[in-house]
């Protein structure tokens, strides 16, 4: 065990949960946050109250952490470089850079051979008519950056939809179309690479979005395991492109035949692996401060069944009938208002393991 005190960029429920996870392996854990009170500072040793950018928080964090880690993937790739001439960032600020900006992902993810939807740039309202024009009036726009849970996107399901203003209405930044893909379900996994480049896979979960949310994660999946082994696979290669330290989350589209597309990645602890800590001895999180503290990584394999379902605005009205039922694990965030969209918690349904699925 190489480090003793973790800092950890961003407040929020991912940040608390690694918190925990790494108070349970006797860390040390400080947040830099700007907001106060954050959900992740309720149970974190320290926070330092700052911009994610700020130099002088910065200067401190890397003073007084052996190790630097983030929650979710819009830090400024800069700040992290900035960091890692002091003190190790895992991951690498390399993979902020390429998962920021939807056009750099895709094509990164093509470059290590893995398929993703068709695309093309759009950087005015003439390149948005053209892309459609060849996907034949279909498809989806997206803000290149910061877009998240259905944020910073317009959908275009047939000529008669209009793309009128549209590229000014997202704000008149760089933009990505993504084609259609006909796919039968949405799948994730959530895999972990040590400082040793040892990687361990957790099983692909089949995720239910609403309104672009994450709505439910369901484990196994309904694939084969051929479609198992092959997001493995896809884990694998990413996370050795990159020189990766820790858990990242990558998603994809599964097609009738049991291919893959890759829709997104994402370099840190991820929504549709909350179930890890219900069904798994070892979670996403405590993988996570295994990996980027230079710990052995856990067994990855799961004793139940389950399914995971966000708890987003007035669902946490139901906790109470939540909590009367054996079965299932309560998370709260510790989130004192609730609003539309917003997630408050999640809560994971065991049942006994089922032999002959995947």
């Amino acid at each position: 065990m190489t480090a003793k005190t973790i800092g950890i960029i961003g407040g929020g429920q991912l940040g608390r949960m690694l918190a925990i996870a790494a108070a349970r392996l006797n860390f040390r854990t400080i947040i830099l946050e700007p907001q106060t009170d954050c959900p992740a500072a309720q149970l974190a040793n320290r926070q330092i109250t700052a911009a994610y950018d700020d130099p002088a928080a910065l200067a401190e964090l890397a003073d007084v952490c052996d190790v630097v880690t983030y929650e979710f993937e819009n830090v400024p790739v800069k700040a992290a470089e900035t960091l890692s001439a002091s003190v190790s960032v895992y991951p690498p600020p390399k993979a902020l850079e390429a998962a920021q900006d939807r056009l750099v992902e895709k094509r990164f993810l093509n470059g290590c051979g893995i398929i993703t939807a068709r695309f093309h740039t759009v950087d005015s309202q003439a390149d948005l008519e053209m892309a459609l024009e060849d996907f034949g009036g279909q498809g989806v726009l997206k803000t290149r950056r910061l877009g998240y849970d259905g944020k910073g996107q317009t959908v275009f399901r047939s000529v008669a939809d209009s793309p009128d203003g549209a590229y000014a209405a997202l704000g008149g930044v760089p933009l990505i179309l993504e084609s259609f893909v006909a796919f039968e379900r949405e799948v994730s996994i959530i895999a972990a690479r040590a400082t040793d480049g040892t990687v361990v896979c957790f099983d692909p979960a089949e995720n239910v979005h609403r309104s672009g949310i994450l709505h439910t994660s369901t484990v196994p999946a309904t694939i084969s395991p051929t479609t198992a082994d092959a997001a493995r696979r896809s884990a694998e290669t990413i996370l050795a492109a990159l020189n990766y330290v820790g858990v990242i989350g990558i998603e994809f589209f599964v097609l009738a035949d049991g291919g893959l597309i890759a829709n997104e990645m994402a370099p840190r602890v991820h929504n549709s692996g909350h179930w890890t800590e219900a069904a798994c001895v070892v979670s996403q999180f405590e993988q996570h401060i295994r990996a980027v503290a230079g710990m052995p990584l856990g067994d990855a394999g799961r004793h139940s069944d389950c399914v995971m379902q966000n708890l987003i605005g007035d669902d946490i009205l139901a906790v109470p009938d939540w909590l009367q039922r054996a079965d299932t694990l309560v998370h709260l965030y510790g989130k004192t208002e609730w609003r539309p969209g917003r997630k408050m918690g999640h809560v994971t349904t065991l049942t006994p393991k089922s032999p002959n699925l995947a």
